[in-house]
Order: C-alpha cells, then sequence, then structure tokens
C-alpha cells in the first residue's frame, strides 16, 4: 500500500510539472500574440493618421517619437527593420543601441517572406532563459509591405514556478498524510493477529495532523515490530515539521494578502489628497473674499481622505479586511458632491433629482465608493481624447438610493466582462485590481447592489443601487 502511495505521487507530481510547463509554454506564446496585436493596430492607427507619405524610406520618420509612445503603452521593446533588415528605430534609449545595430538574419527574411501571414516568432535559449522573438510585415492601407516589426519577448516563469512549488508542497504534505493513515490501517490490522501491538495501535489511532503526537517509548521484543516503532517516531518528527511549515506558510500568505489590500485602500486617497493640494497651490489668491470658506471646504475634503486612510490603519491593527462601519444619518447628495471636489478634471458633471436624500451609512465607505468609481472612469478615458465627459447622477428611485458613474472612454471588452469584480483582475498595467472588489463588498454589506452597462468604444456606466434607512 506505500509502495503504491509513493508511486502515486511521484506520477502526480511528474504529471503536475509537465502541465505547468506546458501552461507556461501556452501563456507566453498567447500573450506574446496579445502584445503584437495591440502593437500592430496601434503602428496601424499611427500609419492612417501620419502626414509623411507612407513609404519605406519614411518609417524612420512616422516612428521618430512615437515608438516610444508604442513601447510605454505596451511595456514591450519595439524595433522597426526596413525589408532588408537593417535598423530603422528602436524603443531603446540611445546609449543602449550599438551604433551600428546588427540586421536580421537573411534566413529570417526569408522566413517572414514565405509564411502565409507574413511572420515568423524565433526561439532562442540565452542563458537558460528562452527569447522569443517576433518578426512581422508593416503594410500601409493597400496591403504593400513597408517594413519589419519586431517584438523581443523574454519569457520570466517565476509565477508558475512558485505556483509549482507551492502546488508540490501541498501534494508531498496531502501523501504524507496518507502515509500516516497507512500506517495507522496496518497497526490496526496487527491488532487482531498479536496483543503486543495494542499500544502502538493506539498511538497511532491518536495521531492527528492538528496537535502535538506523542513518540511510542515502548521495548518491544520482536524485531519488526521495533522497527514499526522507530518509523513511527520518525513520522512524527516529520509530520511535526510538515505542520509547522504548512502553519507557518499560512500565516506569509495571510500577511501577504493583508498587505495588498491595505497598500491598495491606502493608496486610493493619497492620490486626490495629491490632486487636492496641486489644486490649492495653483488657484490660491490671499484677496479672494471667499478665502476662508475654500480653506473650510480644502480641510474638510483633506480631513475625511485622512479619516479613510485612519480607518485602513486601524483595520490593519486589528487583522480586519475593511474598518467597521459607523453609520450616521447622511445627506447622499452631499456627500457624493464633496467627495468630487478631490478631483480637477473640468468634465466630471455632477446631478441629482432631489437637494436630499437622507440614508443612515458610513461616510467613509460611501466616499471610497464615489473616488473608486469616478477614478476608475477618468482613467478610462483616453488621454488625446477631444471630448471627455464623466457624470455622476444621485437620484431616489423608490425605497433606494441610485448613484450612477457614465464615462465616455474605452469601455470594457466583452471577454474581461465576467472578472470586472474579481479580486486581483485589473485591465490597467498597475495596480492590484481590488478596488471593484473592495466596494462591492461594501456594497453588498449594506444589501445593496452594483452593476455596469458598457459599449467597447462607447464608454461605460456602473450603477450602484442602496437601500435607504431611516
Amino acid at each position: 500500500m506505500i509502495i503504491l502511495i509513493l508511486i502515486a505521487s511521484i506520477l502526480m507530481a511528474s504529471i503536475s510539472i509537465i502541465q505547468f510547463k506546458n501552461e507556461a509554454k501556452d501563456y507566453h506564446q498567447e500573450r506574446l500574440d496579445r502584445k503584437e496585436f495591440a502593437i500592430k493596430e496601434h503602428i496601424n492607427y499611427v500609419l492612417s493618421t501620419t502626414t509623411y507619405p507612407l513609404t519605406p524610406e519614411n518609417l524612420r520618420l512616422i516612428f521618430k517619437d512615437k515608438i516610444h509612445e508604442l513601447s510605454d503603452i505596451h511595456n514591450l521593446e519595439i524595433n522597426i527593420y526596413s525589408l532588408e533588415g537593417k535598423l530603422l528605430k528602436s524603443s531603446k534609449s540611445t546609449f543602449s543601441v550599438d551604433k551600428v545595430a546588427p540586421p536580421i538574419p537573411n534566413y529570417i527574411l526569408k522566413l517572414v517572406q514565405s509564411s502565409v501571414d507574413k511572420r515568423y516568432v524565433d526561439i532562442k535559449n540565452i542563458d537558460g532563459v528562452k527569447n522569443r522573438s517576433s518578426y512581422s510585415q508593416i503594410k500601409d492601407d493597400k496591403f504593400k509591405p513597408l517594413g519589419i516589426l519586431n517584438l523581443p519577448y523574454v519569457e520570466d516563469d517565476g509565477f508558475y514556478e512558485t505556483e509549482l512549488r507551492e502546488f508540490l508542497l501541498r501534494l508531498s504534505q496531502v501523501y504524507s498524510f496518507m502515509l500516516v493513515i497507512a500506517f495507522a490501517l496496518a497497526y490496526f490490522l496487527s491488532s487482531y493477529i498479536t496483543k503486543s501491538l495494542k499500544t502502538i495501535s493506539d498511538k497511532i489511532n491518536e495521531t492527528s495532523l492538528n496537535q502535538k503526537n506523542e513518540k511510542i517509548v515502548i521495548e518491544a521484543n520482536s524485531k519488526e515490530i521495533n522497527s514499526l516503532i522507530n518509523a513511527y517516531n520518525q513520522m512524527v518528527d516529520k509530520l511535526e515539521e510538515s505542520a509547522s511549515k504548512l502553519a507557518q506558510s499560512e500565516r506569509e500568505q495571510a500577511w501577504r494578502e493583508m498587505a495588498k489590500q491595505v497598500a491598495h485602500e491606502i493608496k486610493n486617497p493619497l492620490t486626490p489628497m495629491r490632486l487636492t493640494v496641486q489644486s490649492f497651490q495653483r488657484k490660491f489668491d490671499p484677496n479672494d473674499p471667499d478665502l476662508k470658506q475654500k480653506l473650510n471646504d480644502y480641510s474638510k475634503t483633506m480631513i475625511q481622505q485622512i479619516d479613510t486612510m485612519s480607518s485602513v490603519a486601524s483595520a490593519f491593527s486589528n487583522f480586519a479586511s475593511m474598518p467597521a462601519q459607523q453609520n450616521e444619518n447622511l445627506n447622499v447628495v452631499d456627500v457624493v458632491e464633496l467627495a468630487l471636489d478631490i478631483f480637477n478634471e473640468d468634465y466630471i458633471v455632477f446631478e441629482s433629482n432631489k437637494e436630499e436624500i437622507i440614508s443612515k451609512l458610513d461616510r467613509t465607505q460611501l466616499i471610497r465608493i464615489i473616488t473608486n468609481l469616478v477614478k476608475n472612469a477618468t482613467q478610462s478615458i483616453p488621454e488625446d481624447q477631444e471630448e471627455k465627459q464623466v457624470l455622476v447622477s444621485v437620484n431616489e428611485v423608490e425605497d433606494n438610493v441610485i448613484i450612477s458613474v457614465k464615462d465616455n472612454g474605452i469601455g470594457i471588452n466583452p471577454e474581461n466582462i465576467d472578472y470586472i469584480f474579481e479580486p486581483k483582475f485589473t485591465t490597467k498595467t498597475s495596480g492590484m485590481g481590488l478596488g471593484l472588489g473592495i466596494i462591492k463588498n461594501i456594497i453588498e454589506n449594506y444589501k445593496g447592489t452594483i452593476t455596469f452597462e458598457t459599449e467597447p468604444g462607447k464608454g461605460s456606466t456602473f450603477i450602484v443601487s442602496l437601500p435607504i434607512v431611516k
């Protein structure tokens, strides 16, 4: 039985290693394909809007400055070569590019030219790290080749390797526990054969992963039984060591998750605080007749954001994921309008069908909901978009207060719709992706709902419904 368990564990570990490697390979290939598709779409847009004639000779001028912008947006090195393989432009810093950059090898040029989709991915191992390099043709609006796009991509398997190590650790713990059960069963069966094994059987039946297990200290006449006792004692040592490692791993994981959440919650008020200070510095006028009122509004805004950070810090000290609710009677219209004062964008518009909608809510958590939704809305609008608009509305519908945040940004891709409220999911290049997940929990704690409507390329509307509690 023990041999079968060991064989099963080895087979399971081998299959898992192969599966993780295949997943890593598929992931890198798909990620490179997505990156290349997005960059080529961006390049086509640049070509369609440039004032230069679309000729191979003008590629250097067209992408003189744009190539660095493309590289920053997509977080990937970009090289543009002529059809003969000579480097025209690179997103590398000038000092990091050789004076005479090596051309594309002839065999790659031939493979690109001969392929159906005019594309070739070259894979090489450099110092034990797999490097993928994609080569594809850049074409004008009449599908005439202008040059060759090169995207170097270095595979980073650190995440998959960490996941694999943790999986194998858990697998070894499971099979260690199975070994304990196997030993217990063997001792239990032996009790029917000889009475001398009764003590051993009792000890094994008391063995548990969740408690400190005692060793067997009896001396038996049988050599086989003594060997069995020694094996059990060694197993108890290993089990205690494994339990200690497991407990430490769980504590570390819990602290990591808590740290990520707290960091995200503290970062949210920091950005509006910085914007508020900058706005106050820029608009400060000591001769302004409304200076006292503006100072009061400024102080209120800063105090609210500081209170938000203080609540998160207090919650972290108590090892809780969110601050406890401090409900009070609020005019939701005033609180939402005050929360918008921290944003400097002049295209943010507020409206309400009533001047006063009273409900019993936590002021800090309501401000967190508005701040997060409006911040996401402004970030979804491209910087180069001419007409920008974010409409925030508060309305009373029956016994609910409806808060909606509507933007005319890029919208949400259909493949991301099902994951938009999942923790750690984000379409941004930075951030932990916890914001929407956290405010969803806040809203559901009030028996409310949050939904959204979106149309790619035209914008999104997030709708929060909270019951009015008198």
